[in-house]
């Protein structure tokens, strides 16, 4: 016969161990604010965007849609020479950066939307002022590298990365980290809950008996305690004491 819970049981098992989700829930909570605030490193970002556009030419010719589409195929090859040894390792010596070109590639990213002529060049660092300067040596570099690498001069910047006042930090992210915590914790708590009621294989209440035992419950012995007892007692010892000296008053009267 296969075993079921009802829904009461199952409220019931995460009323009985409520202490232990709660204090799993607080403690990942406490543990993910603690790392996202104190050890980790929050790092910026800095974007920089030039646009892929026709070479120079006479300006009574006009564009048509060849020339941008030959532009737009570019844009994959230079998203991979913009992030090249020959582009990189310039731009670590001109900001004298204490990494190689293989770190700082790392630490760029080169995005561009569908069917658009503009790349934007993001750079991530732990200090907001190097993510500005990466971001627009990098792309400042491919503009006078690239005329030599490809024999193409149709680069121009659109957009420098500038540093803001109050820079905000891209990671981490406390707040969200500390809600995945509590997520993970609840999760956590509950799944350790069931498992302890399942390993739990004592005998409390009557339903264990009949659900274990496969027995019908009689009767049931009520536990005493010794306050009880002693109440009880003196309760006993109270009445007799009434009693005897109502009794003592009639003989007397009599």
């Amino acid at each position: 016969m296969e075993e079921t819970i009802s829904l009461k049981e199952i409220f019931g098992v995460i009323k009985e161990r409520l202490l232990l989700i709660v204090s799993l829930i607080i403690g990942a909570a406490l543990i993910a604010a603690v790392v996202s605030y104190f050890i980790l490193t929050p790092t910026y970002q800095a974007s920089s965007q030039f646009i892929v556009s026709q070479e120079k030419q006479d300006p009574e010719v006009q564009y048509n849609t060849g020339d941008i589409q030959t532009n737009i195929q570019l844009i994959n090859t230079y998203n991979i020479i913009i992030k090249s040894p020959a582009i990189l390792e310039d731009v670590v010596k001109e900001l004298d950066l204490p990494y190689s070109a293989d770190q700082l590639k790392s630490k760029l990213q080169v995005a561009s939307e569908e069917k658009s002529q503009v790349v934007t060049v993001t750079a991530t660092d732990t200090d907001p002022a190097t993510a500005v300067k990466i971001a627009n040596s990098t792309v400042e570099t491919f503009q006078e590298k690239i005329p030599d690498i490809m024999s193409v001069d149709n680069v121009s910047v659109l957009a420098e990365a500038e540093l803001s006042e109050n820079p905000s930090q891209v990671s981490p992210n406390p707040l969200l980290n500390i809600a995945i915590a509590i997520v993970l914790g609840a999760m956590v708590g509950v799944g350790l809950a069931f498992l302890l009621e399942y390993l739990d294989n004592t005998i409390t209440t009557e339903d264990d008996v009949e659900k274990q035992l496969g027995l019908p419950v009689l009767g049931v012995i009520t536990h005493i305690n010794d306050s009880d007892v002693r109440g009880e007692h003196m309760a006993i010892q109270s009445k007799q004491t009434k009693r005897g000296g109502y009794s003592g008053a009639q003989k007397k009267s009599v």
